[in-house]
């Protein structure tokens, strides 16, 4: 198992590698277009709804990958053939109905997203809703396929197939630019160049789920008929996990609109956290993938009693990885804010002002990365044991919480005429969900402790704590190597403080986790070694 373990990894590793390499290049390319412009800062508003629905119901870990991964993986192949066809024909009639909701009410539902949107603003966000719409069709579909392959254990095409998304992005943004040139980002041409991002995100969408019907049919799970069997004792077991499932992780996207709700007053804010999140999103999907893709088949394997100890290694095993590897990067994002941003996006129309705006948050969401991860490995150990509701319910008291948060950290007067305390501007949206994920992480730890009769949570807290005495001692010594020597200007010296600042960074990390004997970094450390060797 556990040298099965490491070569689903490694395709998924490398598969989402691609995928994150392109997304970062989509990123670059959409950055020296149109920097924080109209058409990129509107984009970001129009697509919160559709993009919800991708990410929500056809992203790799999400519930409706969860879901057909945990049920499939255990029958037969002919029958998970079935429940695919009738899940895709009760799920693609729901969605159709939420697509045409999304053409007819597309300006409300932009009112509602970012009520404080310039008018120049909203108009084009309106158009780009209406383009993007089909979206929501098509990720019901992507979703259920993906998990259904998963399930098949068949795993590089769920993890390389964002990479279409990405290529037609930069096809239509570069097809733009040979017809305009580096006017592409001029206000005049705003809502052109919304558009063009609209069309060339539904196409990537086309191409995410056209790319995996060759599998499906390859592995015997593709029908293309229409299945009304709604009673089917499959069909029935994941509504039962992907019902509060999708609530749940529904619930975590709304923090997103309550983000922009409170953003859209404040001039090319949803740009800059789009900026930052991707920066965010690179290395911790790369890392989520390659660890609870292979877990979660195993979670759902081991849910029985006389496995209790096996499946308590198994989350130890997934929380200390994803601890082990988010706590150094989050740290070097925190160190590293700045010359990292300057890096990757100062060029074209992304100026110094954009600079200081996505370090600022980009140094927010580093505080957050082990718990963001930590979260995704605990939430699929509920799944796996069948239970979606607490989840749920951790979700939904998040939304509030969330609420309170984002007002009491962004800033501003109260309604009685007192200023608040704090005033973070932008950049306390992203701490009030750094506060959300913290409190959630340690409810569903709690949680799984009373569930399975006793977690070691003593030793693991001493474990997480020698982590991040060694991850604090790397972000710090990386910041004064980053601040203190004289490196040359311009990206070439960019490039020599990001590399050499971050790389010392890690190397202490590992060094200090070592020495005080974090199990999972000496096995880290082992593996790197005996492939070295093999070399």
């Amino acid at each position: 198992m556990a040298r099965s373990l490491k070569q689903i990894s490694l395709v998924v590793t490398f598969g989402t590698l691609l995928s994150k390499a392109g997304g970062m290049a989509r990123q670059l390319v959409i950055a020296a277009a149109f920097g924080v412009g109209a058409a990129y800062d509107a984009y970001n508003y129009a697509y919160v709804l559709p993009g919800f629905l991708l990410i929500l119901l056809g992203g790799i870990n999400g519930p409706f990958h969860s879901a057909m991964v945990s049920v499939l993986s255990r029958r037969p192949k002919q029958e998970g053939a079935h429940v695919l066809a009738a899940l895709n024909t009760m799920v693609s009639a729901a969605l159709l109905v939420v697509t045409v909701l999304l053409v007819v009410a597309a300006d409300p539902l932009i009112t509602l997203v970012g009520p404080g949107l310039d008018p120049e603003l909203h108009r084009i966000a309106v158009v780009q809703l209406q383009l993007m719409a089909p979206m929501a069709l098509l990720a019901g579909l992507i979703g259920l396929g993906f998990g259904s392959l998963n399930a098949a254990e068949e795993f590089w095409i769920p993890a390389v197939s964002p990479l279409m998304s990405s290529v037609a992005l930069i096809i239509g943004v570069g097809l733009l630019w040979w017809q305009v040139g580096p006017a592409i980002g001029s206000p005049s041409l705003a809502l052109w160049g919304g558009m063009v991002l609209a069309v060339a995100t539904l196409v990537g969408a086309v191409l995410q789920w056209l790319i995996q019907l060759p599998p499906l049919i390859r592995k015997g799970l593709a029908k293309f008929k229409l299945v009304w069997d709604w009673r089917h004792p499959g069909v029935q077991e994941v509504l039962r996990v992907m019902g509060p499932a999708t609530l749940s992780s529904g619930m975590l996207q709304i923090n997103v609109f309550t983000d922009l709700f409170f953003a859209s007053g404040m001039l090319g804010a949803a740009a800059g956290l789009g900026y930052a999140n991707l920066l965010v999103q690179t290395p911790l999907g790369l890392i989520s993938n390659a660890l609870l893709v292979p877990l979660l088949p195993t979670f759902a394997r081991l849910t029985s009693p006389d496995d209790r100890s096996a499946l308590i290694a198994r989350i130890r095993q997934g929380t200390m990885l994803s601890m082990a590897s988010m706590v150094p990067l989050g740290a070097l994002f925190v160190a590293l804010g700045a010359p990292i941003v300057a890096l990757v996006y100062e060029r074209g129309a992304f100026d110094e002002q954009a600079v200081s705006l996505v370090a600022g948050l980009l140094m927010a969401y580093g505080l957050g990365m082990p718990a963001y991860l930590g979260r995704d490995v605990l939430v699929r150990v509920f799944y796996a044991l069948g239970d979606g509701m607490t989840p749920f319910r951790l979700s939904a008291a998040g939304i509030g919480l969330n609420v309170l948060f984002d007002w009491l950290l962004v800033g501003g007067p109260t309604p009685w005429g007192h200023q608040l305390p704090f005033n973070f501007g932008v950049t306390g949206l992203v701490l009030a969900t750094v506060a959300i994920n913290v409190l959630t992480c340690a409810a569903l730890v709690l949680g799984l402790h009373r569930r399975l009769g006793g977690l070691p949570l003593k030793l693991w807290a001493v474990d997480l704590g020698k982590l991040v005495v060694a991850g604090g001692s790397a972000g710090v010594v990386a910041w004064v190597l980053a601040v203190g020597v004289g490196w040359p200007q311009g990206f070439l010296g960019l490039l020599m403080s990001v590399c050499f600042s971050g790389a010392i960074g890690l190397g202490l990390f590992v060094l200090i986790s070592s020495l005080l004997g974090v199990p999972e970094v000496n096995e880290i450390l082992i593996i790197i070694r005996r492939r070295l060797i093999a070399r």
